[in-house]
């Protein structure tokens, strides 16, 4: 921090590694007057653990507005805040956003500290192969609102990452698959950087059987990676074969299975679309 005015810093903290802390989020902590914290409770023995003196204020989702005069009455007399949620960084599905909007629209600088973000960490270690993904956080708990989510994403050709809570897990998994279908690459990337940190690679189809095997995989807060659906035209030429193969005479079954061999489609979006094209 070399700067005189006063801004409000944007802090990552670590997921779960102590480690994982930059040197300049620590300088940064150390120096602020005042640190805007999701949960005081749990930022106190973190910023004791690297020598940070600041004192704290409440900013968490059900007093944002609140916490956002607060701060910016602190940098209009000169003090610098950071900001920082239990774990990760500010304003991706944790609270932030709205302060830090309040904080642009006074006036004041925002700086933002590169560092921890669970969906990146995840992303790194899943070895999907789109070029692009969709951060989507954490998915509606209806399961109304849940389906008509994933309905909408399941065309999209990019990876997509959901957050989810070791409660939903299962109803989670279940989802995904009756929207995507059980042949979609599905990445269970559970208590990144903690002691029981575990990253699983399967089908969607096979993924609730994981699950239920050991009730200790359901522990834990998870990022859930599902590889993208098939471009379109890998989706069109599938549906050309399925159709001749189905011209000469192949079942639905022997149909799909090597049109899927051929064309690289899922089977069961094949299987599907040979009913329908059958029926």
């Amino acid at each position: 921090m070399t700067e005189e005015s006063p801004a409000l810093y944007v802090v990552p903290t670590p997921l779960g590694h102590l480690g994982d802390m930059t040197q300049r989020a620590i300088e940064v902590l150390r120096q602020v007057p005042w640190v805007a914290a999701e949960d005081t409770r749990h930022s106190a023995p973190l910023l004791r653990h690297f020598g940070c003196n600041a004192r704290l204020l409440p900013a968490h989702r059900h007093n944002e507005e609140g916490a956002a005069q607060q701060v910016i009455t602190r940098l209009a007399a000169g003090e610098s805040v950071a900001l920082v949620v239990d774990a990760g960084t500010p304003a991706v599905s944790d609270p932030g956003a709205r302060l830090v909007a309040r904080v642009r629209a006074a006036g004041h600088r925002v700086i933002p500290l590169p560092g921890a973000c669970a969906a990146v960490v995840a992303l790194s270690a899943a070895g999907l192969g789109e070029a692009h993904f969709l951060f989507y956080g954490f998915l509606p708990s209806k399961a109304g609102q849940r389906a008509e989510a994933l309905r909408e994403l399941a065309p999209l050709p990019y990876a997509l990452v959901f957050y989810e809570a070791p409660h939903r897990i299962l109803e989670a998994v279940a989802a995904l698959l009756v929207a995507f279908g059980p042949e979609r690459t599905l990445v269970l990337a559970r208590e990144l950087t903690k002691l029981f940190e575990s990253i699983h690679c399967c089908a969607l189809g096979e993924a609730q059987t994981w699950l239920l095997a050991d009730a200790n995989r359901q522990r834990g807060e998870f990022v859930l990676l599902v590889s993208g659906a098939a471009p379109v035209e890998q989706s069109a030429e599938g549906e050309r074969v399925l159709q001749l193969l189905l011209d000469d005479g192949l079942s639905i079954r022997q149909a799909s299975r090597l049109a899927h061999a051929i064309t690289g489609v899922g089977k069961n979006v094949l299987y599907q679309r040979a009913l329908a094209l059958k029926g």
